[in-house]
Order: structure tokens, then sequence, then C-alpha cells
């Protein structure tokens, strides 16, 4: 079984919030996707389905964020699961509005929901983050992630959403490079292309060093053209 718990705060004055996207993430996989209602465990609200084949359980805590791993770390347990079951899907404000990344572990960033899956569910779990752009001063950092999206915001967000509905098998299979590049062309972006493995060269040396290194041309000691340099560079004893 997979696991892939949305972050965000219940109830509805919180619903529009940028913080809630982990929400909204779960929500548009939960449409897509033959799932169960929606049904409360666990502190949170999951729904169990099936997605690539493998039966899916999706969580919403609803311990509010700062206790998301209470919630999530309940349902492992349950389970009997490892952190490589377990997918969070959460905002990111280090990242640009629509950008998304995806890593096995690293640090919580300052995310609070984070911080509590570390402590509750152990760190080597993947994480799905969606950017929800930076408002530039720390000081309304606290207002831009808790509050709502703009109508501008739509023009990425609903493709974004979308784009992870529907490749959400990509994310059961662990294809997360592709799901990346599917994302990214959902909201006008370029694919990532693999760069091809080129042939190691050697490393470039400074043109004394090479100068050091090659075989200098033995210059002639007598004749006429050891006379004409002489005359025109002096001899090693001038």
């Amino acid at each position: 079984m997979l696991i892939i718990a949305g972050l965000g705060n219940p109830g509805g004055k919180y619903a529009g919030n940028r913080h809630n996207i982990g929400f909204m993430a779960v929500d548009a996989i939960h449409r897509r996707h033959n799932f169960s209602p929606w049904s409360k465990k666990f502190k949170a609200e999951i729904a169990e389905g099936e997605i690539a084949g493998e039966k899916v359980l999706l969580i919403k805590p609803q311990t509010y964020m700062n206790l998301s791993g209470e919630a999530v770390g309940e349902a492992m347990r349950f389970y009997k699961l490892q952190p490589a079951d377990l997918v969070a899907i959460y905002d990111e404000l280090d990242l640009p509005s629509g950008k998304a990344r995806l890593k096995t572990g690293g640090g919580h960033g300052g995310h609070n929901g984070i911080k509590s899956l570390d402590a509750h569910c152990g760190k080597d779990y993947r994480r799905l983050r969606l950017g929800i752009g930076h408002p530039g001063v720390k000081e309304l950092v606290q207002h831009h992630v808790l509050g709502d999206f703009a109508k501008a915001d739509q023009a990425w967000l609903e493709p974004l959403l979308d784009a992870l509905a529907d490749n959400a098998d990509m994310l059961v299979r662990k294809e997360d490079s592709q799901l990346m590049n599917k994302l990214a062309l959902a909201v006008g972006g370029k694919a990532e292309e693999e760069k091809p493995k080129s042939e190691k060269k050697p490393a470039a040396k400074s043109h004394i060093h090479q100068a050091r290194n090659h075989n200098q041309p033995k210059l002639p000691a007598t004749g006429p053209m050891a006379e004409m340099l002489k005359k025109m560079f002096g001899s090693k004893g001038d």
C-alpha cells in the first residue's frame, strides 16, 4: 500500500489557502480515480482506492498543519508501513508558483507540517513540493501562506492539479522524472531533457603548464642557423 498525504488545515476558513494546496492535490486525485468516499479515521479524512494496480490510501490530516504527523503516523503504524510507502504533498514557499519538485528525504525547510511528519513517520519518504511563490518580504509570509489563491493563480493552479491527477500512476510507480516533466508542461514550462553522458575530457591546463610539459624542439648548436640565433638573442652567458 502507498499512502498519499496532502497537507493542509481543516475547515472552510482555510479551504482556499495557498497552505492547503496539498489538500487540493489529493482532492484532485480522488476525483479522477476510483476511490471510496471520504471517511474519518486516524484523526484524518481518508479514502481508499487503487492506482496503477497498487492499493492507495489518500489522507488529509484534520489535526491542523503543525500536527500532521500525528494522523499520518497513526495510519502508517496501523498498516505497518515504512517511510518509503509514503508520499507527502505540500506547499513550498521557495519555489515559484506552479513549479514542482519531487525527492526522497531531505530537510523540512521550516515547514511545520513536514517537521511533524519527520518526527512521527521518519524522514525517508517522498516529498512532492508544489510552489506557491514567496511574497518577497519575511513579514508578509504568514499572510501570503494563509491567504487564498488569487483569481490569476487559477491559470497555473488548475492545470497543475489536473496534470497531477491525470498522471498519478507515475507517482505510484515512482516515475518521478516523467511526472515532473508532465507537471512542467502543464503550466507552460519545458520538459527537463536528460543530458547525454559525454566522455570525460582531461582537465584543462594553463598555457604555461602545457608549455612546460611539452617536449621543446632542440635548437641547432652549430651552423648558420645557430649563428643567426646567437646574434638575435645572445648566448645564455650574455
